[in-house]
């Protein structure tokens, strides 16, 4: 009932945020719809490389220092996993819900997430570089110094969480929406942005790549907030005048 309700929000604001960005000619993001089948719970046992798993649940699961590279995801949840170094670089997960997993060092580099919901993940560190990103939703949680350089993300959405650092250095991000997010020190070195929606955000801050913005939308707000950033980056200095 909770989850159907959760859903239904969701639906209503994506909905309206779809509307307000077709008036200013932004294309909105278009968020995963998973329904997983019932679901059998995983067996145990460590991950394998190039493993396959399809329709498990995988509950509280202990997942740190293993290796699963290049392994396949399908119509699954993990709900309250452990990942601290788990090694998933190259994994496939698709059709997959990823509740309140947390961990620190965690590899995911050239992965693909396609039609997948991460809910309340604490995570650090993780290495998403070179992922393919498409379908994505991220609620809730927190992730510091999140590692998305040279990654591909289409149609994402970071709603109601906060991003501590995160590098998007090299990246392409097209259709992403950050909704109710907190995104401090963000680097868009090298980024590319294509109707990237930040109108929404609670927070917005750069560390670096100001000027890879173009291609994002932001409000009248942001623009006062981020006018210092602005004038730094054209080389222009604020001074008051002396009376």
């Amino acid at each position: 009932m909770v989850r159907n309700v959760a859903k239904a929000g969701a639906k209503v604001g994506e909905k309206l945020g779809a509307k307000l960005g077709a008036k200013l000619g932004v294309k909105g993001a278009r968020r995963p719809e998973v329904r997983l089948p019932p679901l059998e719970p995983f067996g145990g046992g460590e991950l394998e490389p190039d493993g396959d798993y399809d329709g498990l649940r995988f509950s509280d699961v202990d997942f740190v220092g293993q290796d699963g590279g290049g392994a396949r995801f399908m119509d699954c949840a993990l709900v309250g996993c452990a990942v601290d170094e788990t090694r998933l670089r190259g994994a496939r997960v698709l059709d997959s819900v990823l509740s309140g997993i947390r961990g620190v060092g965690t590899d995911l580099g050239s992965s693909t997430f396609r039609d997948v919901e991460v809910v309340d993940a604490r995570l650090g560190g993780v290495q998403w570089h070179g992922a393919v990103l498409e379908r994505v939703v991220v609620r809730g949680g927190k992730i510091d110094y999140l590692n998305l350089r040279e990654a591909r993300l289409r149609d994402v959405v970071f709603e109601g969480c906060v991003l501590v650092e995160p590098d998007f250095g090299g990246a392409r991000l097209e259709r992403v929406e950050f909704v109710d997010c907190v995104v401090k020190g963000a680097d868009l070195s090298g980024a590319t942005l294509v109707d990237v929606d930040l109108r929404r955000a609670a927070e917005v801050g750069f560390a670096r790549g100001v000027d890879r913005l173009a291609g994002a939308v932001i409000s009248p707000a942001q623009l006062m907030d981020l006018a210092g950033v602005f004038a730094a980056e054209m080389g222009v200095r604020v001074v008051g005048v002396e009376v």
